[in-house]
């Protein structure tokens, strides 16, 4: 499974907006070459919602764990949310701590940083991981469209 790859398919689900920062396009260097997913029927940017995933491929300071300065690595990130976060992993995101850690390729673990609001991780997805990484983002798509609508009404 490639970064490409994951790209294609979240960005096949409507009202998806993909974001990929670059240099010239506004945003800060740090993010450039990352990966951003939204639920934005419209096309924008939300500015009252994080995304519901996102792909990293560098280390950002203080989230060196996952040693993403590997030629071709990255992580993809998912929101789970508390209930699926516990399912996965056996303990609630409040001890994300004590969870696996996306310390190796291929396992599902808690975000480094994000693992206390539910959000799950793999490094390098590859057989292992690939169905479950494609069923915890389809679910995360859905939980963001749910949402946005709920705040439509």
């Amino acid at each position: 499974m490639t970064l490409d790859d994951i790209v294609n398919s979240v960005g096949s689900f409507d009202g998806t907006l993909t974001q990929r920062p670059r240099e010239g396009d506004g945003t800060p260097e740090l993010a450039w070459g990352d990966v951003f997913f939204y639920y934005s029927p419209d096309g924008t940017v939300p500015t009252a919602t994080q995304p519901f995933a996102t792909i990293v491929t560098k280390n950002y300071p203080g989230d060196e764990l996952s040693r993403l300065d590997r030629a071709g690595a990255f992580r993809v990130n998912v929101v789970a949310g508390k209930q699926e976060f516990e399912r996965l992993l056996g303990v609630p995101p409040r001890d994300a701590a004590h969870a696996p850690q996306a310390d190796a390729d291929d396992i599902l673990a808690a975000h480094p940083q994000y693992g206390a609001a539910g959000w799950l991780s793999v490094v390098n997805p590859s057989s292992q991981t690939e169905t479950q990484i494609g069923e915890l983002l389809e679910s995360a798509y859905s939980l963001a469209k749910a949402r946005y609508e709920r705040r439509q009404h």
